[in-house]
Order: C-alpha cells, then structure tokens, then sequence
C-alpha cells in the first residue's frame, strides 16, 4: 500500500470517527453506529491498534445506552485487549479506564453488581496514574461505584464514596450539575438506610443547584422522583403527586427510561382509575421502548451484518482480482517468454544467414585474389618477354647499326663527319631510352598493386550504389604481397561494413579512405561527413561487434570518433606480420 493511499485511509477513517462521535454526543444511536461501523473496518485495514481500540469503545458506549449490553461488553473487553497489547502511555491509560467504566455501567444494568463494582475500582485505579489533575474523573467513577453499592444495599459504603466525592470543596464551582447529583444520591442513599434526619433538605438543595445550572434537566427528573418517593413514604400524597408530576413533565420531554419510572410512581401514589390509567400508559410505554430497543438492536446487528457481508464480498473481489492478476501476469510472462524463444530462434537463424554469407564472400574475395594473382603472372610474364624482345632483338640491331656509322668515320669529309655525328647521338639516345624502358618493364613495378586494386572496384561499384563520393588514398610503401590473404580479408569486410553503416546511419555524401605504413603497421583510416553519433550512448551492433572481432583476430586495433553534425571516423591499425 502506497504512502499516498495510507495517508487518504486514514483522513477517511478520522472523517468517519468524528462524525460518529459527534451523533454519538447528541444521541443519535444509528448515525453514530454507522459512521463508527467504517471507521472500524479502516481501522482494522491499517492495524492501527490504538484508533481501532478508540472506534470500538464509541461503538461499546452506543450498545450500553441503546441497552444492548451482552455486545456492549464484548465491544469493551476487545477494546481492553487492544489496549493491553500497547505501551502504557497517559491516552492508553485514559481509554483503559473509561473502558472499565462502561463495563461497570454494563454490568450494573444487568444487576451483577459485584462485577460493576471491581470494574469501577480498576477504572479509579488507572485514573490516578493519569498525568494531572483528574480528580472530577475519579469522582465521576467513584459516584458510579457509590451507585452500584447503593443498589446492591451496601448503603454505608455507599454513603462514605459519596461523602468523599462532597469533601471537594471545589467541586460545587467547578461542577455544580455533578455536586446536585452527587448530593440527591447521597441523600437517597440515606432514605433507604432509613436515615431521614437530613431530608428532604438535602433533596431540596440539590434540586435548588441543579435547576440553576440547567432548569428543567436530566438530574431534576431523578430529584423529583426521589421528593415524591420520600413524601409518599410519609404519606403526604399532595406533595408527593407534585413532584411526581413534575418529574413526568419533565421526563416526558426525553420520553425515555426516567418518563417510565415516572409514570410507575404516580401510578403507585394515585389511587383508583387514575392510578389504573397511569399504570397502563406505564405498560404500554414500556411495550413501545422495549420494542424500539429490539428495533435499534435489530439495526446494529443488520449493520453488523451489512458490513460482514460487504467486507466478504470485497474479500471475493478481491480473490478474484488476485486470480486475474496471477492469470495476467503468466500470460504476460509465457508470451515473454515465447517472444523470447522466437526472436532467439530468428537471430541465430540470421546469425547462421550472415555466417554462411562471410565465407561466401571470402571465397569470392579468394577466387578475386587468385583471378588477380593469376593476370599478374600474365602480365609480368608477357613483361619479360617484351623485355628480352627489346633487349635480344631491337637493342641488337641498334647496336649493329651504331658500330657500322663508326666505321663510317673514316670519311673525313665535314658534312659526312657531322652526319655520322648526329645520327649516331641519336642512336645513342634511342639506346638509352629503350634500355630504360626494358629495365622498367624488367622490374616488377606494379607489384602487390593487386589488392588496391581490388578496394578501388570495389569502392567503385558500391559507393555508386550507397550514392557516395568517395577519395582513397593509399601509401606505396606498403608490399600487400608480404601480407596474409587472412589481414587483406579481414580489411575488405570492414571497409564494406563501414560503408554498409555511413549508408544506413550517417547520411553522408562524402567517405574518405586511406592507407598508410607506420613501423610496420597498416593504418586504415576512414571518415565522413555525416550526421555524427554519441559513441558513449550508441548501442554495439552485430555490425560493430563482426568488426572488433576480425580486428582481434589480426592482433590489430580499432578506434571510432564521432562528433554530432561533423561525421565519424574509423581508425584501424593492422601489423603486417
């Protein structure tokens, strides 16, 4: 999972967390317990243990108000697993201990009041570890667990954690709702241990504080319900209606469990129909709240189930996109695999092509070679053949001719004397050029002129074809008979396949090839004007890779320079021997 996907689950998760906090703080069951549902799930996706622990106590605290207990408590002792499995710092603490909490408020619903009772004391416990001042928490636990002893009859205990709670004095500026509170169940904790020396003025205080703070709230139901209970035992009916009345009125705004116990409290003050009629509206209102209990824990579990059933149906997804993918990727891989196969195939079947193509042309270049060996031999022999010709015959006679005008010189007549004079120096001059030329033709003068000339046919031929101009150079101190038919072919090849590659690549009009000897090494050299490549970044071709080869297997060397818009040159040196 990606940082950017994490980061957006979260943002998600926290957006669905807030919103079901919020329905949760005004009461809306539902709402709350949805949006806390897919936080959940976000959650438990992230295995972010803490937030996960914090969603499910929201969920915990929904199931206890809607009384769906049994889950409210299973919701708590996860939430208490999680959090134990983290370090113990002062947030963890403080989610332990209202976790505790609630599993008291649970089990206190339920009448197991000895169980309410050690949970409140683990949740006061972890209250004290908290950093800070938190005493209002502890006090709030500490009324919970009075409450617990108060409904199990332990009324004196009861009765000394309520008194510790009023021993803050700042507790009545501070939290004046909590101290009215506080104060009706101490002062009802005295009416059922029978201790009435301080009632109703203790009620009356507590209903004086708390309808100050918020006239006509929560607390004031109880106060008045707890006025109507102790003046009914005193069997003062006018005063115990009154507050009984005005408990229902108020009650009656929230329509919930305090408007029940209301109407069950009139119905047992009032006497006759009346107190017939009230104790039927009583049942009646119990039937419809137990019934919309059932319904909102209906609703949970149909979300619960909703949710089960989409997560398995994404886990289906899922799977089956896992399997696409799988499939995919072999798919993808064997066609690789086969492109592979096919392709490897085509090139050494091209490798085989061209192979077979090298020693074909070698054997057309050797049949070259030994064509033009073989009109060498003609040549030179029909050279010394003209040679002797000249020199037996033609040579001969002029010399026979030259004695004869010397014997003439016994005339002594002056124009006879200069004739002979200049016919002779003629004759003489005629000797020495012909015996020039019949040293020439004598001395093999066009040897090892073969090669070059077989690279000139061949530039010739194939520059016309590629649209090229080309210049050749070629040093004539370099005796190509002392070379090996292996060097000579091996040169050939790479001068055609550097010509093959300024066609294919340079966009040249122009090639440059030259020959030259230094210590005994031929130095070809070959460039262009073309478009020029980056030799650090170009790829090395089969055509690249044959002539490094049949350089190594002349013990030469091979140099490449190029230079974009300019052109390349190949420099390739070869020892003669």
């Amino acid at each position: 999972m990606s940082s950017l996907h994490v980061k957006d689950s979260i943002a998600y998760a926290n957006a669905h967390y807030n919103i079901g906090r919020l329905y949760r703080k005004s009461f809306i069951g539902d709402s709350s317990y949805y949006h806390y549902q897919e936080a959940e799930k976000i959650y438990r996706n992230l295995d972010d243990k803490f937030r996960l622990a914090e969603t499910l106590y929201g969920i915990a605290v929904i199931q206890k108000n809607e009384k769906d207990l049994t889950a409210s408590e299973l919701s708590s002792i996860e939430v208490i697993t999680l959090l134990e499995s983290l370090i113990e710092t002062n947030r963890v603490l403080r989610l332990k201990s209202s976790t505790y909490n609630n599993l008291g408020l649970v089990f206190g619903e339920l009448g197991q009041y000895e169980e309410s009772i050690s949970y409140y004391k683990l949740a006061i416990s972890l209250k004290r570890k908290l950093e800070g001042n938190n005493r209002i928490n502890i006090d709030i636990s500490k009324n919970n667990l009075a409450l617990s002893y108060k409904k199990s009859g332990e009324y004196k205990l009861a009765q000394d954690y309520y008194s510790q709670i009023l021993e803050n004095e700042n507790l009545i500026n501070e939290r004046p709702d909590m101290y009215a509170l506080v104060l009706n169940n101490y002062a009802h904790t005295l009416y059922l241990s029978k201790n009435y020396e301080e009632l109703p003025d203790l009620y009356f205080k507590a209903l004086k504080i708390t309808d100050s703070v918020n006239p006509g709230g929560y607390n004031s139901i109880i106060i008045n319900q707890h006025l109507a209970e102790y003046y009914n035992d005193k069997n003062n009916k006018d005063s115990a209606k009154y507050y009984a009345y005005k408990a229902k009125d108020i009650a009656g705004q929230y329509h919930n469990d305090e408007l029940l116990s209301s109407l069950l409290l009139i119905s047992e003050i009032e006497e006759g129909d009346v107190a017939t009629k009230y104790l039927k509206e009583y049942i009646k209102l119990n039937d419809s709240l137990q019934k919309n209990e059932r319904a909102i824990r209906n609703k949970f579990a149909r979300i619960r189930f909703e949710t089960k059933q989409i997560e398995q149906e994404n886990i289906k997804i899922a799977r089956e996109r896992m399997w696409l993918l799988i499939v995919s990727v072999v798919l993808v891989i064997s066609s690789f695999l086969l492109y592979l196969v096919i392709a490897q195939r085509n090139k050494n079947k091209e490798l085989k092509f061209i192979q077979k193509q090298q020693q074909a042309n070698e054997e057309i270049y050797n049949l070259m070679l030994s064509q033009n060996e073989i009109i060498e031999e003609a040549r030179t022999l029909e050279k010394k053949r003209i040679s002797e010709e000249l020199h037996d015959g033609v040579l001969g006679r002029l010399f026979g001719t030259r004695l004869s005008l010397d014997s003439l010189n016994l005339s002594n007549s002056s124009d006879a004397i200069k004739a002979r004079g200049q016919y002779i120096d003629e004759l003489k001059t005629i000797e020495q050029d012909i015996r020039k030329v019949s040293h020439e033709l004598n001395t093999d003068f066009v040897s090892g002129s073969g090669f070059i000339d077989i690279i000139k046919t061949f530039l010739e031929t194939q520059t016309l074809t590629y649209g090229l101009e080309y210049k050749l150079g070629h040093d004539d101190t370099i005796h190509w008979d002392e070379v090996s038919n292996k060097t000579k072919i091996h040169i050939y090849r790479i001068i055609q396949e550097s010509l093959h590659n300024i066609y294919k690549h340079a966009q040249a009009t122009l090639v440059n090839i030259s020959f030259k000897l230094k210590n005994n090494v031929i130095c070809l050299i070959m460039n262009d004007n073309g478009s020029g490549f980056d030799v650090n970044k170009a790829k090395s071709g089969i055509g690249l890779k044959n002539m490094k080869s049949r350089i190594n297997e002349i013990n030469g060397s091979i140099n490449i320079t190029s230079e974009k818009d300019v052109g390349t040159t190949v420099t390739i040196e070869a020892p003669i021997t």
